[in-house]
């Protein structure tokens, strides 16, 4: 059976939430709350072991890539949307067929130099990148392994 290909992702957090140092400080964590159905699906679908992870803080000033983790458990049920006294809980999903998924991530290493949502729009190698794009506000999102590696670079 062919390996899949290793599929790259940027996964948003606002800082004052969960930060790259919290992933640094716990080196892994699940990726809870995610109430988005697009967002789920690349998560309960797609996600694989081993894929790599932009780790990018959102609602901040500059918002930007921070650094990288990687996927270390595939989707399963949000605890989260069960427990009524949790802002995430969601009355309608059940145990027996939930509604929301999670993956577990692990620090992987912090960027030297932030890369802020406004030098990403002005490089053109990623002018064609979901985050740049107005009005894309989904938390999990599929980037290429080129747009993967840039950002990388311009972290240096």
């Amino acid at each position: 059976m062919a390996r899949r290909a290793k599929k790259y992702w940027l996964m948003k957090s606002e800082p004052n939430a969960y930060s790259i140092d919290d992933l640094e400080r716990d080196g892994k964590t699940y990726w809870d709350g995610v109430r988005n159905y697009q967002a789920r699906n690349f998560m309960r679908d797609e996600m694989k072991i081993g894929d790599r992870v932009i780790f990018y803080h959102s609602n901040t000033e500059p918002p930007a890539a921070v650094g990288i983790a990687e996927v270390v458990k595939e989707s399963y049920p949000d605890f989260s949307t069960f427990d009524p006294k949790d802002k995430h809980f969601d009355p309608k999903s059940k145990e027996e067929k939930p509604t929301w998924y999670m993956v577990d991530i692990k620090f992987v290493k912090k960027f030297k130099k932030i890369v802020p949502l406004q030098e990403m729009k002005q490089n053109p190698k990623l002018q064609d990148m979901k985050l740049v794009q107005r009005g894309n506000r989904l938390s999990v999102m599929p980037i290429t392994k080129e747009e993967f590696d840039e950002i990388l670079r311009m972290s240096k």
